[in-house]
């Protein structure tokens, strides 16, 4: 497959990405409920697509605890996006999640053990401004605005583990230890509280089909393919769209109820100028290092 058919294929997972909120809001049942599901869904599949292309492994005791442990911190991060979604909009939620490459930019450092670059902090200042106009101004969604952040902090934990991951484990493997524990551990609790129940609309069915299927087994494994053909300043470029797609969407699908203050679409411009910007000083930086350390080999 040539890099123009993978930077292709990257749009259209960004964009399914994107409609992952959408479905959020399609979906009627609980934040809890609808995590469950998905991941329940995302096993099988993963499970039957590793077992046809005979792709399942087994890994050491340390390594298969980091991956369940990432799947617990990826539905923790699901469950209170898809709560902030319920509790606010669309548009609300998506906008704040865009807030994850501040809380990357400072957990990533103590994960690696670096020094926390000055661009980073330029980064968060720009971040922290954005969030506070849209806080400011969307008074009425405050606790859906505080759940999405939390989410946001969540998705930059779970994805900075996931990136070391990725090096040494493939896609497939990755993907199963993740949905299984986090199906699990979802499931485990709403049978605790009691709270578990498989009485589903047909839509909810439907919808719950299309998140479990194509928004997760299929975007998350095609997606860290995708990531290793290409650049990771076109990865990260392409990704940094995903706001913007779900922001587009949800105005189309849901209309008025999406429609935010001025304020609103100022904040998140703010937000997503600051990830492109992270994400382009991120690519001089590395051709910086590459160029210094060939001088050095020379």
């Amino acid at each position: 497959m040539s890099k123009y058919k993978y930077l292709i294929l990257l749009h259209l997972i960004v964009f399914i990405f994107g409609f992952t909120g959408i479905l959020g809001e399609l979906i009627t049942l609980p934040a809890v409920n609808l995590v469950f599901f998905r991941c329940l869904i995302a096993m099988v599949v993963i499970f039957l697509f590793a077992l046809l292309s005979k792709r399942i492994k087994r890994f050491d005791t340390i390594t298969s605890l980091k991956m369940l442990g990432i799947g617990v911190l990826t539905a923790i991060h699901w469950i209170l996006f898809f709560a902030s979604i319920k509790l606010s909009t669309v548009s609300v939620a998506v906008s704040i999640m865009a807030s994850t490459a501040l809380w990357v930019a400072l957990f990533e450092p103590l994960v690696t053990k670096r020094k926390i670059l000055a661009s980073e902090i330029i980064l968060g200042v720009m971040v922290i401004i954005g969030l506070m106009i849209i806080f400011s101004f969307e008074t009425k969604y405050i606790l859906g605005l505080s759940v999405a952040l939390i989410s946001a902090m969540f998705a930059a934990v779970f994805s900075t583990f996931n990136a070391q991951m990725v090096k040494r484990i493939d896609s497939v493997n990755l993907g199963f230890y993740e949905m299984t524990s986090a199906t699990v551990v979802v499931g485990a609790y709403l049978l605790l509280k009691g709270e578990m129940s498989f009485d589903i609309s047909t839509n909810d069915v439907l919808w719950l089909l299309v998140l479990g299927i194509v928004a997760t087994a299929f975007a998350f494994v095609i997606s860290i393919e995708v990531m290793k053909e290409l650049s990771p300043f076109t990865v990260g470029l392409t990704i940094n769209l995903e706001p913007i797609y779900t922001i587009i969407l949800a105005l189309i699908i849901f209309g008025s109820d999406e429609k935010m203050t001025w304020g609103f679409y100022v904040g998140t411009a703010i937000l997503i100028l600051a990830i492109f910007l992270d994400t382009l000083v991120r690519r001089r930086a590395k051709k910086a290092l590459l160029k210094a350390e060939a001088l050095q080999a020379e």
